[in-house]
């Protein structure tokens, strides 16, 4: 399945795929992928809320589309959060577990994304507070690249990296 924008789109646009086949692939790579490399997720979204998420999804497509209106733009795409960014009910850690809370609101970077018709997978690793080069300062499981495991994944978002190189997620 290609995770691209613009090819689920079409996809979407000629019924071939469905919100809820793209949620069962993605969690199928997230959990297999994390096998492999438990340093890329510091939460993911259960399998329930993602299933209830694509039934919301396909409910609006009906209600838009006897309006004839257009979907929005992120209409089932996969998408994941820098664990620096609020979502609410999710541990926001920014790579520190001293740090660590549960947050009561969603930040509005991802919250639109939501609204666009996204679908929020997870939130990803990163170097502690985002203020690392290389992505291998964090009190989680560093992640690797997605390209060659020998090598660090880079970067002070790190974890969402590895999330789109690896197709885990769209964006």
């Amino acid at each position: 399945m290609d995770l691209n924008i613009a090819a689920l789109r079409r996809a979407y646009a000629t019924n071939t795929l469905t919100p809820t086949d793209v949620v069962n692939e993605v969690h199928r790579r997230v959990t297999a992928y994390t096998h492999k490399d438990p340093g890329v997720w510091i939460d993911t979204v259960p399998l329930g809320h993602l299933l209830a998420r694509a039934d919301q999804l396909v409910m609006l497509r009906q209600t838009l589309e006897a309006k004839s209106e257009p979907l929005p733009l992120l209409w089932g795409v996969p998408f994941s959060a820098k664990n620096n960014m609020n979502v609410k009910g999710y541990r926001t850690t920014a790579g520190c577990r001293d740090f660590s809370y549960v947050a009561e609101q969603t930040a509005t970077c991802v919250q639109r994304c939501l609204d666009a018709g996204g679908i929020l997978i997870g939130t990803t690793n990163l170097d502690q507070f985002a203020s690392g080069l290389v992505g291998q300062r964090s009190d989680y499981t560093n992640p690797r690249c997605a390209l060659d495991y020998d090598y660090v994944a880079g970067g002070s978002s790190s974890g969402s990296a590895v999330s789109v190189a690896a197709v885990l997620v769209s964006l």
